[in-house]
């Protein structure tokens, strides 16, 4: 076995509680209490279709109806594609989990119960691997064997693989052979065929898999394509972590999904001449995003992030990491994880220390680089934060919202980041990856063609934080050595520029937007909000007159010709939440519900929209408990913008020069 040695597997057999042994029997249990169901054929689909259509929840699996499948929300059952592929893909993971965690159990408990189910799973998925149906059709993903697509062939081939290691030496000869030249070999051989030239998530994934099988057979030619061709791991690192360390496609759960491959393969590598520790890479990727904790105790849902998936549950990589490498950061994201859970757990158990240190949790801070293109301010005395993404274009898993915004009060959402839901639903490209469902500028209520943002200036003085960031879609479309579909309207911004420049007090956030629109194009100023609107009664109720992802608001609202306005917001469990708008030019004011995420809830959208060729805004956010602040006496010329804020019995008035990007408090 080359997981552990007999030396460390005997200390992890002492050190293995009850209660561990049983959560692994419980997670097993569905494999363990039922025959060994395995496809004789290619009928395993995407698990990401495994989402209702209505509410974007996953439904729920049911080993003994492959042909029912119920919305947990309000019990519709669905049937037929892709619902009857994507069951069948569920049954592959649990299949392949359970090798690896029914071989783990077999060195833990001497049981051969589990030693023969992993055996009987693999040799299934041997006798009909090689003449599963390629077949595939996924976006962005190549074909799959005993999946739709060449990631979920490698998901499962790592954790056969690795049963596979736990159990060996209890095989024959004969039982051995068909498994690797008939699966393993087999799974390696597609996975390198399929290995698309790119940097992606996916092929970290791959790479791990070939990797871990290379080390498994010790098959040199499989290790080097692994970590030493072009898009094999170390290119992947070196190419793919931009700035401090954050994973080019700047979702915060992919960031961490390629350094789980990346880790898996390490896990067996770690004392060969594999390891990949020594690329500088590895470790600033494991340690940036630990910044990015927001004061809601969460990450944020940037990009493609389905809900949930910004939880901070990181044992499987954080326990290893700290191990290995141990540091503050290391130990604080596991004091996170642990706050509310037990740490018997079988990454402790493997992969730990005996005891870790003494140590804080995580806490939001404010971070902010210029590379990355996140900036996060955080107000301690009142738990109040914002982030501004003036992130680079990221590809497939990102989201087209140039310049969003998030706000939080009070540890709460107040304009959140959605992220997104299962791929397969249609929320997914109909509605949450699009720049419509974002804190920022739409243009024709259409995507945002790739852009990489310009930070102007940053600037931190004793009482506020400005940052001044540029969209300009005057430049060239940006790019990634990625495969991206084209899902964005370049003509719709063609010329368009968008400066948003922030000014962070603590308990208010002020945005000047200056907007260039030369083809006198439809302007959105978009903003949702966790909450429900007030004062209705200055608006006239009319039918919803957008189209594309906001189609689906209701109880649409307007008034128009506006220059100054107050929006405000019932917010749940806090005081109300006011935005106070003053333009240079008149504006209407569109108002309405749309989802959040999961979907059975809704937003409170306001959009504040133009067709002039120059659009000016001052925005000022209040997230005081009070709700006392005012703007007022706003003035532009070309290359200024006067303002006062008026709050808690006291007038401020600030300049902004945009040719100098200077800021005065006056």
């Amino acid at each position: 076995m080359l997981q552990f040695t007999a030396q460390e597997m005997a200390a992890i057999k002492q050190k293995a509680s009850r209660s561990t042994i049983e959560a692994l029997i419980k997670n097993n249990e569905v494999v363990l209490n039922n025959d060994v169901l395995v496809p004789v054929d290619g009928r395993a689909t995407w698990n990401l279709y495994y989402f209702c259509p209505e509410h974007g929840v996953r439904l729920t699996w049911d080993r003994n109806k492959p042909e029912s499948h119920c919305c947990p929300v309000d019990g519709k059952e669905f049937t037929g594609e892709p619902y009857d592929g994507a069951w069948w893909r569920w049954l592959n993971g649990l299949n392949a989990k359970a090798c690896y965690d029914l071989g783990l159990l077999w060195h833990l408990t001497d049981e051969p119960v589990y030693l023969e189910k992993v055996r009987e799973i693999l040799l299934a998925y041997a006798t009909y691997y090689p003449d599963y149906e390629v077949h595939g059709g996924i976006p962005y993903n190549g074909p799959g064997k005993a999946n739709a697509q060449t990631l979920c062939e490698a998901n499962c081939h790592i954790d056969l693989a690795r049963g596979y290691d736990f159990i060996k030496s209890a095989l024959t000869p004969k039982e051995q052979e068909k498994i690797e030249v008939r699966l393993l070999r087999e799974g390696a051989d597609f996975l390198i065929e399929h290995r698309t030239d790119q940097l992606h998530n996916h092929e970290m994934k791959i790479n791990a898999t070939i990797g871990v099988i290379g080390l498994i057979l010790d098959e040199q030619q499989y290790l080097d394509f692994a970590l030493n061709t072009d898009y094999g791991i170390h290119y992947q690192l070196n190419h793919g972590a931009i700035g401090d360390g954050m994973w080019f496609e700047g979702s915060i759960h992919y960031h961490y999904y390629a350094l789980q491959a990346l880790q898996n393969f390490e896990k067996m590598a770690c004392n060969t001449p594999y390891s990949v520790a020594s690329n500088p890479n590895y470790l600033k990727m494991m340690k940036y995003p630990l910044q990015l904790v927001l004061n809601t105790g969460d990450f944020p849902r940037l990009n493609d992030c389905i809900a949930g998936q910004e939880k901070l549950t990181h044992a499987h990589l954080f326990e290893f990491a700290y191990k290995q490498h141990p540091c503050d950061e290391f130990a604080s994201a596991l004091a996170s994880i642990y706050q509310n859970i037990s740490r018997d757990n079988i990454d402790a158990l493997l992969y730990g220390v005996d005891e870790l240190p003494h140590a804080q949790p995580l806490k939001c801070q404010s971070t902010h680089c210029p590379e990355v293109g996140i900036t996060i301010e955080l107000d301690k005395a009142r738990n109040n934060a914002m982030l501004l993404k003036h992130a680079p274009y990221g590809g497939e898993h990102d989201h087209y919202d140039r310049l969003g915004l998030i706000l939080t009060r009070g540890g709460q959402e107040i304009l959140p980041d959605l992220g997104t839901t299962g791929y397969g639903a249609e929320l997914h490209y109909g509605y949450y990856k699009n720049t419509a469902t974002h804190n920022t500028l739409v243009v024709n209520q259409q995507n945002q063609s790739p852009i990489d943002p310009t930070l102007l200036s940053y600037q931190q003085g004793d009482s506020f934080t400005l940052v001044d960031t540029l969209a300009d879609w005057t430049q060239p479309e940006a790019s990634v050595d990625s495969h991206t579909i084209v899902q964005w309207d370049s003509a719709a911004y063609k010329e368009v520029t968008f400066r948003r420049t922030m000014l962070w007090l603590g308990d208010l956030a002020l945005e000047l937007n200056v907007i260039g629109n030369p083809h006198q194009q439809q302007l959105d100023l978009t903003y949702h909000v966790r909450g429900k609107h007030k004062d209705h009664e200055w608006r006239v109720a009319i039918d919803n007159p957008l189209k594309g992802a906001l189609a689906r608001m209701k109880e649409t609202h307007l008034v128009d010709a506006q220059r100054s306005f107050t929006q405000g917001y019932k917010i749940e469990g806090q005081a109300d939440y006011h935005q106070h708008v003053i333009t240079d030019g008149d504006v209407d004011v569109l108002t309405g519900y749309a989802p959040d995420n999961p979907a059975t809830s809704d937003l409170a959208y306001t959009l504040i929209r133009s067709k002039q060729s120059e659009l000016k805004t001052v925005v000022l956010h209040d997230l005081s408990e009070l709700q006392s602040a005012e703007l007022k006496a706003v003035s532009w010329d070309d290359c200024n913008v006067w303002f006062t804020i008026e709050s808690h019995g006291e007038a401020q008035r600030w300049r902004y020069c945009f040719s100098t990007c200077e800021v005065t408090l006056l």
